[in-house]
């Protein structure tokens, strides 16, 4: 049995933690889509920092649901509302980089949002640029392989769905 990028570094991480690392922090992220013209879109953003093309994610706060989380950052990064998915879809490894110059291990879980609105204003409207891709380019941009993954899985259940 093949095993996909997303699969080797989940259990990549869980043999990490078995031998004592430090564990992942937890970040949510939103991945909003739409259907265009029969086609599925999703929308990235690009991050603050350097500029590459993302998921508006970000860490939970209080005693939000982690939808909530993902549902807000997608409202504050990138303007947009829609309904969200109550369930993960799944979840990606990276190295956030912190201002002291160290890096964090991060995991992030990821919830798809059907966009029913894409704001003209939002808080972070200065700080990126948003924009709709076909799935598979989306899947392209992203910087994370697990990512890329999950993009095109998304993409390919929501057709096999539609028919």
């Amino acid at each position: 049995m093949l095993m996909n990028h997303v699969t080797r570094n989940h259990m990549v991480e869980r043999i990490r933690r078995l031998f004592g690392a430090m564990p992942c922090r937890v970040q949510v992220a939103a991945l909003p889509w739409r259907e265009r013209a029969g086609r599925t879109e999703i929308m990235l953003i690009t991050s603050r920092d350097t500029g590459r093309w993302v998921l508006p994610k970000g860490w939970p706060e209080g005693s939000e649901q982690l939808y909530e989380s993902a549902a807000r950052e997608a409202a504050e990064e990138a303007g947009l509302s829609g309904s969200m998915s109550h369930l993960e879809l799944g979840r990606y490894y990276y190295a956030k980089r912190l201002s002291s110059g160290m890096e964090r291990r991060c995991e992030v879980l990821v919830f798809p949002m059907h966009v029913d609105d894409v704001a003209s204003k939002w808080p972070e409207k200065d700080e990126r640029k948003r924009e709709w891709f076909p799935v598979s380019k989306a899947a392209r941009l992203v910087r994370e392989q697990d990512l890329g993954e999950l993009i095109r899985h998304f993409g390919e259940s929501r057709h096999k769905t539609a028919a």
